[in-house]
């Protein structure tokens, strides 16, 4: 599959401008400066413009990490997933929420894979943690409580992670980054924030249909990385 640039409408960059510009904005003092950082770097490639060409996309995190993107139509089984990172390759669609979605949407939109995911992927040290993790996914694909445990893993941290940068909450999650209504509600006192722990994550559920209301908090990129060690002792 690839994406059909030349098919996308005026409303469609319309929609893309006002995504981007308005959670550019409100993110300025809620997200990681690792991800503040990432998204000045891409501004070539990715800006509120215009809809963003994978070429060009493809282009630039080659020559930062070596990601490229997988172009698929939405969601995909979880241990094919895990196995396209496990290749340095992320999957995203390319279909756009309407203006009627702007603020929630259930279902992941380009909006949500490239705004929320692609950024953090030229920051090194957060490229090497997704490329960990889905190599580490890869070599028990077959063991559905180990990716069971991994898709946990993966949804309080690379989708639903919090930061904790001079003392202040921050984002890191790309389902938060993505999302102007959720990365408001994190600092509302009607949802709970938990110190990061390996083992409470990898035995929580979660709903993928609504809004969280238990997110976990880590000091450091590094702290997760130095995690994946419980997953690695299960191999």
């Amino acid at each position: 599959m690839i994406q059909q640039y030349d098919k996308y409408k005026q409303e469609d960059h319309a929609v893309w401008k006002i995504l981007f510009e308005r959670q550019v904005e409100n993110l300025q003092d809620k997200a990681s400066s690792m991800y503040i950082d990432c998204i000045k770097n891409m501004s070539s490639v990715l800006n509120a413009k215009q809809i963003p060409d994978f070429r060009k996309l493809d282009a630039f995190l080659l020559a930062k990490t070596g990601w490229s993107i997988e172009v698929v139509k939405g969601l995909i089984p979880v241990d094919d997933f895990f196995e396209l990172l496990s290749n340095k390759r992320f999957p995203s669609s390319t279909w756009l929420r309407s203006r009627a979605q702007l603020d929630y949407l259930e279902e992941p939109d380009m909006f949500h894979d490239i705004f929320g995911h692609v950024p953090l992927l030229i920051n090194e040290e957060y490229s090497d943690l997704m490329h960990q993790i889905g190599k580490l996914s890869k070599t028990r694909k077959y063991d559905k409580e180990f990716v069971r445990i991994m898709e946990r893993f993966y949804w309080f941290t690379i989708e639903f992670g919090l930061i904790k940068e001079k003392g202040q909450r921050k984002i890191y999650g790309a389902g938060i980054l993505s999302s102007f209504g959720e990365s408001k509600s994190i600092y509302s006192t009607d949802v709970r924030v938990k110190p990061f722990s390996i083992y409470e994550v990898v035995n929580h559920d979660f709903t993928k249909s609504e809004m969280q209301q238990e997110y976990f908090e880590v000091d450091s990129i590094a702290q997760i990385r130095d995690d994946l060690s419980y997953f690695e002792n299960m191999i």
